[in-house]
């Protein structure tokens, strides 16, 4: 626990000096002879407030659901930073001091490691509990493990746009062909969503944005009392950690971008999502492949097509009576994303479908139905997720352009398409000023090395994103985890990209230019006996 500062001390970390704070601003200016901007002065400000009051850590409250090893405290950030002196909000944070022991050697103490674990809107306030994994117990004895909630989610100044039943009200029915009436309706939602969403955040909602969280971040390295953050993002944690780099290269020890977002100006966000719709009908593929590979234990077809067939029926089964009355078309596609994402789903998913198509509707009902507990989480999750992600950079405001894009598209990449449009739509309708996103960039010798991981077929951040990004940070170095989709590839079960991932963070020591690492082994199925012995319910 950090002493607390006199309040003398406290005086003037509120206060602080106009010199001071003007040296400090021009040490993180992001270019060279620019002038610092009021958020850059602000942030400078909040950082040296943050750094004499410290994070108290204590017990986490119940509604964190942590273990009591976990320890939990608050860093105070600026809504605006351009009006340091403004409304302030609370960041909730979690930690787990380094063990300093490692196959029973002492081991150096080597900071803090802060993770995000992407979204926009998801926390990273579980991080600190992935210690005693064999995958990080190195990493944890030379670490404190740090996560947080960033603002906007959990407890960090929550952010919402609906009510969370409404939200996950079940079950729903999303066409995968819609016609001209659905994509009226889903116009309407859309537009409706946007007006919750000012309705409930007020002249609030503007701040929610990746500049701000990379600010928000410097905020708590300073508040941890680090001089140099080392920090670990993967999907959109990767975004704003590489806009981070590009603010405050200074104030980098070592970064870790796991499964890159292309951050490319003109990718932000809009194309982004349709590439990456695009990718994830590849990843679909896989996984049909891979059913169909184990047809003698799931029976769902000896080709990938037939495997589609089988889906296809359950789909349309779906459309007339859904599955415990809680799955319909809409969640049955929101289960399968998942087997998109990560491959560990893959024997899951694949029995869910052949139980149900035997006429065991349970393993579906169980993994696809909402759970009325998350409802809350879930929506808040949404709702942070579209508004840093429509505040942050212009989006197409006549439906038209986003249905002659997406319908294009859907000939070709059916399986995601219109659901990633429907989620995204909201932004088209934004009440909020966007801003133009940032140019992510590092010249030679301002940033220190950093590490890029990417699965050359993930689908959330297709692999070009690792290539745009590591041509912007220069000194980076990209692995690649070939032939392998998974999403967050660090901590893993690829021993050779964690070999990477330990020897950067434990001795900052990096391949000279680039590295491959073969897949990872690809899931087993479940035994035919272990899916015959599933229960059956009528």
């Amino acid at each position: 626990m950090r002493p607390r500062a006199s309040a003398a001390a406290a005086r003037y970390g509120a206060v602080g000096t106009v010199g001071s704070l003007v040296l400090t601003a021009l040490a993180v200016a992001p270019a060279a002879g620019t002038a610092p901007t009021p958020e850059t002065l602000g942030t400078a400000l909040a950082a040296q407030r943050a750094q004499i009051a410290g994070i108290r850590f204590a017990a986490c409250p119940e509604t964190e659901n942590l273990p009591p090893a976990v320890r939990c405290g608050t860093v105070t950030v600026p809504l605006d930073y351009a009006r340091p002196d403004g409304k302030q909000i609370r960041l909730t944070v979690s930690r787990v001091g380094a063990t300093r022991e490692a196959g029973g050697k002492k081991v150096a103490r080597q900071g803090a490691l802060v993770f995000n674990p992407g979204g926009p809107g998801a926390s990273g306030m579980y991080f600190p509990m992935v210690g005693p994994m064999p995958e990080w117990r190195r990493v944890a004895a030379a670490y404190d493990l740090v996560g947080y909630a960033p603002r906007g989610v959990g407890r960090s100044a929550p952010l919402t746009c609906q009510d969370p039943e409404q939200f996950t009200k079940a079950p729903t029915h999303s066409p995968s062909r819609p016609d001209a009436s659905y994509k009226a309706e889903r116009v309407a939602r859309a537009q409706a969503y946007a007006r919750g969403c000012a309705r409930h955040a007020g002249a609030d909602l503007r701040h929610y944005t990746t500049l701000n969280n990379a600010r928000d971040l410097d905020v708590l390295r300073a508040a941890l009392g680090e001089r140099k953050l080392t920090f670990m993002g993967a999907s959109y944690g990767t975004y704003f950690g590489a806009v981070y780099a590009t603010l405050f290269p200074s104030h980098v020890r070592r970064m870790v971008f796991d499964s890159a977002v292309n951050p490319a100006p003109d990718r932000i966000w809009y194309a982004n999502n349709l590439d990456q719709s695009f990718a994830f009908e590849r990843r679909w593929a896989d996984f049909r492949a891979w059913v169909a590979k184990h047809h003698k234990t799931y029976g769902l077809g000896a080709t990938p097509a037939a495997v589609q067939r089988s889906y296809e029926t359950v789909r349309a089964q779906l459309t007339h009576r859904p599955a415990g009355g809680k799955v319909g078309t809409t969640q049955l596609q929101s289960a399968f994303l998942k087997a998109a994402y990560y491959d560990d789903y893959w024997p899951m998913r694949a029995t869910a479908l052949s139980q149900y198509l035997k006429g065991n509707p349970r393993p579906l009902v169980e993994q696809a139905a909402p759970q009325p507990m998350a409802a809350a989480e879930e929506e808040n999750g949404n709702a942070v997720y579209t508004a840093v992600q429509c505040n942050d950079a212009p989006w197409p405001t006549d439906f038209r352009t986003w249905d002659r894009d997406n319908s294009r598209l859907a000939r070709v990449a059916p399986f995601e398409t219109w659901d990633n449009a429907w989620m995204n739509l909201p932004c088209a309708y934004w009440p909020a000023p966007r801003q133009r996103p940032v140019d992510v960039r590092t010249s030679r010798g301002a940033l220190p090395p950093t590490l890029i991981l990417a699965a050359e077929r993930d689908a959330a951040t297709p692999y070009e994103g690792a290539l745009e990004l590591h041509s912007r940070l220069a000194g980076s170095v990209l692995v690649t985890e070939e032939a392998a989709g998974t999403h967050g590839i660090g901590g893993g079960p690829n021993a050779c990209v964690n070999g990477h991932l330990d020897a950067y963070l434990l001795k900052g020591r990096l391949p000279v230019r680039r590295a491959a690492c073969a897949p990872h082994r690809e899931p087993e199925p479940l035994s035919g006996a272990r899916v015959a012995d599933l229960p059956k319910v009528r």
